[in-house]
């Protein structure tokens, strides 16, 4: 296990988490290199005998180390705005291995996307098909293009995750496919190369997939039907992971399975878009304890990071694993609410959280930070950016520094007036 105790010390590969500590400072996130890959090692086997290109979500995390780990392995890259694009290509990913999602790309996405050679622009709505038409033309280039269909079928997650229903922003409605696939047979500069769905995200069944591959094997028989090529199916992400408040998980093989029933025969590239479940596993926010603070009717324990850290509780009310650096056998249990020392009450990482009795200064690791962690983060209350850190057996790795106060005061300007 990449990240576990060792003569109970929590360790994220042969390193110990306190070590890390006190070399990199505390807030910092770690991420063990062993557990990414091997993650997306269960993918690629899993996949065995399909045409199918793992394209890492890069908004799951992107940091540059992490993205050249994956690029180096064999995976794609999913990026949904220009910047995520300028990493993917900046840390090692082939051009021909990036997809391109998202609902507000920009002429100039669009341009650059394009000279960049990508494999493929995932089209949202009818005026962003006519936008690339347009930018295409004016470059004498050609956009392979899939349009991104929503499937309006519940993935049964959080509101703020789901992607894949009638009443979300992204994609064209089930009504309107015909009609634009024909659009875009029309265009100049547009060529159709594939179809493209994503309902959501940390889905956790696969009664949602189930329902959503039959609608797109549908789809994908009547279009051919029409006249149009379809020679990649983008089947999303999503895939949910085992977090300390999910009832279940789906297994990389059992997703694996069912793509295999739905598409193994149909003579397509299929692209495939996880993230969280890549990524999620592989890193942990290593932080301290401030003060523990007896309140009425409950004991708080302050942490030093905070929701500017880690956003995910904040926002989704999600929950995490809480995990004592230290193992004290001998100490009595104690139920905390754990939060941050941020001016909100929503900087709450859980309520009621058992744990050994612990004191001021010592650590704890959020678990399973991998993911929607780091790249979420920001410097909201003037805290110092927290840094990300990379290990590789007994080896560590600063891979993004701490981002002080000093250094962000400098970003302001004081005008003349």
């Amino acid at each position: 296990m990449a990240i576990g105790y060792q003569q109970q010390q929590l360790h994220i590969e042969q390193l110990s988490a306190q070590d890390l500590l006190q070399q990199y400072g505390s807030p910092c996130y770690v991420y063990s290199k062993a557990q990414l890959l091997t993650n997306l090692q269960a993918y690629q086997q899993a996949a065995t005998g399909l045409d199918a290109l793992i394209c890492f979500a890069v908004k799951a995390n992107s940091n540059l180390a992490v993205l050249q780990l994956f690029a180096a392995a064999g995976a794609g890259a999913d990026v949904v705005s220009v910047g995520e694009l300028q990493r993917a290509l900046a840390a090692g990913f082939a051009a021909n291995r990036i997809v391109y999602s998202g609902v507000g790309k920009t002429k100039t996405d669009m341009a650059l996307a394009l000279k960049a050679g990508i494999l493929q622009f995932n089209v949202e709505s009818i005026p962003e098909l006519q936008r690339l038409s347009e930018v295409a033309t004016a470059l004498g280039l050609e956009a392979a293009i899939a349009i991104r269909v929503n499937p309006d079928v519940d993935a049964g997650t959080h509101e703020k995750i789901a992607t894949g229903k009638a009443e979300n922003k992204f994609g064209i409605s089930w009504q309107q496919v015909e009609q634009v696939y024909a659009l875009a047979a029309e265009l100049p500069g547009i060529r159709i190369q594939g179809v493209d769905m994503h309902i959501g995200s940390q889905i956790t069944d696969l009664a949602p997939y189930q329902a959503a591959f039959q609608r797109m094997l549908e789809l994908v028989e009547r279009l051919q039907a029409l006249g149009h090529t379809i020679d990649t199916i983008d089947l999303g992400g999503g895939l949910g992971i085992l977090y300390p408040d999910a009832r279940q998980a789906v297994s990389i093989d059992d997703y694996m399975a069912l793509v295999r029933q739905h598409f193994a025969n149909k003579g397509c590239r299929l692209i495939l878009e996880p993230g969280r479940s890549l990524a999620a596993t592989a890193g942990v926010l290593l932080c301290q304890v401030e003060y523990v603070k007896q309140g009425p009717g409950k004991t708080f324990l302050i942490l030093d990071a905070a929701m500017n850290d880690l956003l995910r509780p904040a926002m989704y009310g999600a929950v995490h694993a809480i995990w004592p650096v230290q193992l004290h056998p001998e100490r009595a249990s104690q139920r905390y609410d754990v939060v941050g020392p941020v001016c909100e009450t929503g900087d709450t990482f859980s309520m009621g959280q058992t744990l050994p009795e612990l004191a001021p200064g010592e650590a704890v690791a959020i678990g399973q930070a991998g993911a929607y962690g780091a790249v979420m983060a920001s410097c909201y209350n003037t805290r110092a950016l927290v840094p990300e850190v990379l290990v590789s057996g007994q080896q560590s790795a600063l891979v993004r520094r701490r981002i002080e106060i000093e250094e962000q005061l400098s970003w302001d300007q004081m005008p003349d007036f």
